[in-house]
């Protein structure tokens, strides 16, 4: 058996194009293959290679099994949707580094960066992220909601751009809802507001609406939310969906 090696992966937000060189070649090189079930769903596998799906909440769980398997032997690979290091496995196998025997620290750990939801939802819009951002998850499951709000607010405060991870979902229904009230509070009404769904998959929808109009129903688990700053800027196009961009000057 070959020297174990663990490498988390990112594969991007869906579209086989998407995936980086890097990436595929640490794909190709693995044994086992752990991750949540329909992130593996969208490789192909060799005749050698095993996938090992298991569900979104056991991400520590998930770490540790993928970590013993190297520790055996096995060039694992640890896939991440998106960017492994944005809300993904990568924090979850450092910390099972941290908290786990010696062995865990011995392994050879590759971290390999994929296309993230959030630059792909921008791209697909033009540049709202052009300038200064923010990036936050709008789950409380890891961190109180109290904390999530002060952030929030901070954010908006200063200007930011925002971009928000795992807005809603059918344990969370309210949080999206509670953010847009805090954010007309302190934003123009007409902030520009961006709902991408499925970006570069083939159900791919983007929705455009200022933050007066935006309705929390418009999002789920699958949709990234970005909101514009005071400075975002909406670009009519005759026949072609709007451009919008922050300038770097803001």
């Amino acid at each position: 058996m070959s020297t174990g090696k663990l490498s988390v992966i990112g594969i991007g937000p869906g579209a086989a194009e998407q995936l980086t060189g890097a990436a595929r070649e640490g794909l190709q090189e693995a044994d086992l293959l752990y991750g949540y079930g329909p992130y593996l769903a969208r490789l192909t596998l060799a005749a050698h290679q095993r996938a090992v799906p298991s569900d979104n909440r056991v991400e520590a769980q998930r770490a540790r099994h993928a970590l013993d398997a190297a520790a055996e032997g096995y060039r694992v690979a640890m896939v991440s949707g998106g960017d492994p290091g944005v809300f993904a496995m990568a924090a979850a196998v450092c910390e099972q580094i941290e908290a786990g025997p010696e062995s865990y620290r011995q392994l050879e750990l590759a971290i390999v960066p994929g296309i993230t939801a959030m630059l792909a939802a921008a791209a697909a819009c033009g540049a709202p992220l052009g300038h200064d951002f923010c990036c936050l998850s709008l789950s409380d499951n890891l961190k109180p909601w109290e904390v999530i709000e002060r952030r929030l607010t901070a954010a908006a405060g200063c200007g930011l751009a925002l971009a928000f991870y795992n807005p809603i979902s059918t344990a969370r229904p309210w949080q999206l809802g509670r953010a847009f009230e805090l954010l007309r509070q302190q934003l123009p009404a007409q902030t520009p507001v961006i709902f991408a769904r499925a970006i570069t998959r083939p159900d791919q929808r983007i929705r455009v609406a200022t933050l007066e109009d935006a309705r929390s129903d418009w999002a789920d688990m699958a949709t990234m939310v970005i909101v514009g700053s005071p400075a975002t800027r909406v670009v009519a196009r005759d026949g072609r969906s709007p451009l919008i961009y922050t300038p770097r000057y803001a």
